[in-house]
């Protein structure tokens, strides 16, 4: 099957807002009032969207392991509570770590790396 190429490509800011308004007016038909086209339209718009803002709305990497921490915590969405039971640590430690007065040890650090998938380089430049 060969690769079609996308029909959409943003390059620009007013491209952008002009496909993102085009998606919303399909949208805005409901999903059982468009057809199989204008579904496959939206999903290509989708995926030149997705290629767009990948290049221009990058997020930075955290500065500390703390932060990078917290970001993945966000990222799926857990509590602290159940990222320390996820990490097989008490709460008391996750705090104690997270707020800089424990370094973390080394099966704690693992645990990031598989269980979080901070990049080993990463955890090994912050902490």
């Amino acid at each position: 099957m060969k690769n079609k190429s996308l029909k959409y490509k943003v390059t620009n800011e007013n491209e952008h807002a002009s496909l993102l308004a085009r998606v919303d007016e399909l949208m805005r038909k409901g999903e059982k009032n468009i057809t199989e086209e204008e579904s496959l339209e939206i999903r290509e718009m989708g995926l030149a969207l997705q290629a767009y803002e990948q290049g221009i709305y990058t997020v930075p990497l955290p500065d500390t392991l703390s932060d990078m921490i917290e970001l993945r915590m966000y990222e799926m969405r857990l509590k602290q509570k159940d990222l320390a039971e996820n990490l097989g640590v008490s709460t008391v430690k996750l705090s104690m770590i997270l707020n800089g007065k424990q370094k973390p040890d080394i099966p704690f650090i693992k645990a990031l790396h598989k269980k979080l998938l901070i990049p080993a380089d990463f955890i090994l430049e912050h902490i």
